[in-house]
């Protein structure tokens, strides 16, 4: 602190002491809001997700622990959704954002719409960074499990309760996982050919209809 006149106690401070004081007093108050903020709230929030899910972290905890105050995850990343995306899933493009732009156009051509996204946004981003994701995920349980909370609730079943309102809507959304993440290990990952090498619109043609089939047709026998 810069002192304007004299120091008008009797009493002498030692300067070690003061510059300890000082010290500690930074290290205890909240952290400026630059670029520093941005990478101990990514910090923060991977131990925060890893210990409690998805559902169960709170933006103030994650603040908290970067010691930070709660309005800078929203000044930096706009929510939790989004912070979560770059912290633990780090995807080279935004899932939710990604899911608006599936959900633009009649329900009947979504099964088109999210196979032809999906390939298109990881064969543009390099197929080698679902092949990390998909290791992280299978070696690391508690990445597996809020990986799991987030794509289930927040994008598969958004898309089949929430826009879709059809019955079995828990199913459908895990049906609908099992075949776009089932087809990103073969072509991305263990590159099973001709899968890995066929063309997008060849794969569309092919499997978009098993995922509209589970996304609004019957999955009775």
């Amino acid at each position: 602190m810069r002192h304007h006149g004299p120091v008008t106690s009797s009493a002498k401070q030692d300067p070690a002491s003061s510059d300890t004081d000082a010290t500690a007093g930074k290290r205890r108050g909240r952290r400026p809001g630059g670029e520093d903020t941005r990478t101990a709230l990514l910090a923060a929030a991977r131990e925060v997700f890893t210990e409690q899910g998805y559902e169960s972290a709170t933006v103030r905890t994650i603040a908290t622990r970067a010691g930070v105050d709660a309005a800078m995850v929203n000044h930096w990343f706009g929510g939790k959704e989004k912070l979560f995306v770059e912290s633990v899933l780090r995807l080279p493009f935004d899932p939710l954002e990604l899911m608006e732009s599936v959900l633009d156009g009649p329900s009947e051509e979504l099964g088109q719409r999210i196979v032809r996204t999906f390939l298109t946004r990881w064969d543009t981003s390099g197929g080698g960074m679902f092949a990390a994701l998909a290791r992280s995920i299978t070696t690391r349980p508690d990445a597996a499990r809020v990986l799991r909370e987030f794509l289930f609730k927040h994008v598969f079943y958004r898309i089949t309760h929430h826009h879709l309102g059809a019955d079995q809507p828990e199913l459908r959304a895990t049906l609908c996982a099992s075949q776009l993440i089932g087809m990103g290990m073969i072509r991305y990952v263990v590159e099973f050919e001709p899968l890995a090498s066929t063309d997008i619109e060849t794969l569309v043609a092919a499997v978009a209809p098993n995922v509209q089939r589970y996304l609004t047709g019957s999955l009775s026998s």
